[in-house]
């Protein structure tokens, strides 16, 4: 037998489990309701789909280099100049198979194997798994209510002390999957200025910006260029299956990313890169999306406190509702295959995403419609009196 790998022993995604089940279920006939997986409810923008329609129909589909299309690196450059008041120069901007090959891309570029990564916890699961499958310490700092729900120069000190390790990287999402968690601008400035003076590597996710609601969204680029930062069209251009993203990184690094993405993905695909430049036109039509999120957001803020599912988390940014479910369970992983069996409502256990408190937690993903979300409670609320 075929031996395997110590370094493949990662935790499944609980999430993609439950929504493998969730659609075995809708195409038995089954009416799921799935607030399972970070998925939009709404396609790409009508002027995302044409242009990559007309490239179909006219051009020839292709390799493109590896750092990605020049023409949609020029134009990402300009949305920070748009949306930050930032120049930022296109030879420091590398297009990616999604935001998944960016991570890859700047783990395998900023760290050797057995270096200490921090991230948060309860924090998004691929983090944790990616980290360990390339030989990198993992150190999972919890972040709560004293913390602002975000890592602080105060708790890397201590989880430094407490691991007795020495950090060479922290990874921060802002907004956070699962907690919905903003960063203030102040709070990660703090954080980026701390790293720097320690020889911190810093990674800022940012792939819910665009998914504020009322909170401030900073990009990690204001503070200097001493960071890499990772954002996706998955989630605010509702571009989940394209799969593509991009990172913006210190100039010492685009040459090395870019030896590196030669090898590992040649490059993005340039149908979706394609696409990819006429999204960062449909501004009007994402807000016209992000408003459905904040009418949704809205409706569980008050609709889950009420089931006795309490926030563990303010929903200030993504489109997640991370509860306390300890009310009916201290299974949350048992309690979300009881939810879909008996229901038809998928939801992910906490389990995923904290693997010491996950147990008692659960997170709910409003990015559908508002349809679903009424009538996902009004099954909830029967299902748990």
């Amino acid at each position: 037998m075929i031996s395997v790998s110590r370094r493949s022993a990662v935790e499944p995604f609980h999430a993609m489990d439950i929504l493998a089940e969730a659609t075995r279920r809708r195409q038995a006939g089954r009416p799921v309701i799935s607030m399972a997986v970070g998925q939009p409810g709404h396609p790409a923008p009508r002027v995302a789909r044409k242009a990559a329609e007309k490239a179909l129909a006219h051009g020839r589909i292709g390799y493109t280099d590896a750092l990605g299309l020049m023409e949609l690196r020029k134009a990402l450059a300009k949305s920070y100049e748009r949306r930050h008041g930032l120049a930022v120069d296109p030879a420091r901007i590398v297009v990616t198979t999604g935001s998944s090959a960016g991570f890859n891309l700047a783990f395998l570029a900023l760290f050797d194997q057995g270096d200490a990564v921090a991230i948060a916890r309860p924090g998004y699961p691929a983090y944790r798994a990616i980290l360990s499958a390339l030989g990198l310490k993992v150190v999972e700092i919890p972040v709560t209510a004293e913390t602002g729900h975000t890592l602080t120069p105060e708790s890397l000190e201590a989880a430094q002390r407490e691991h007795d390790v020495r950090l060479k990287g922290v990874l921060l999402a802002s907004p956070a999957n699962p907690t919905g968690t903003v960063t203030s601008r102040a709070q990660l400035e703090t954080l980026y200025r701390y790293c720097g003076d320690n020889g911190i590597s810093l990674i800022s996710d940012e792939i819910y910006h665009g998914l504020t609601y009322g909170s401030e969204e900073t990009t990690a680029l204001e503070f200097g260029d001493n960071a890499v930062i990772i954002n996706s069209f998955s989630k605010y251009y509702c571009m989940t299956g394209w799969r593509i993203g991009w990172m913006v990184v210190p100039d010492n690094l685009a040459r090395v990313i870019e030896c590196l993405g030669q090898s590992l993905y040649i490059s993005a695909p340039e149908l979706s890169q394609i696409a990819a430049i006429a999204a960062l036109e449909a501004g009007d039509v994402l807000e016209e999306y992000k408003a459905s999120y904040a009418a949704n957001r809205e409706f569980l803020m008050e609709r889950l406190p009420a089931l006795g599912l309490p926030l563990l988390s303010p929903m200030d940014g993504a489109f997640y509702a991370y509860v306390d479910a300890t009310r009916y369970t201290n299974d949350s992983m048992e309690f979300a295959k009881r939810m879909l069996a008996e229901i038809d409502v998928a939801v992910t256990p906490g389990l995923d995403f904290d693997p010491v408190n996950g147990h008692l937690a659960l997170r709910l993903s409003y990015a559908g419609t508002m349809q679903e979300m009424q009538d996902a409670a009004d099954r909830m609320a029967r299902w748990l009196s």
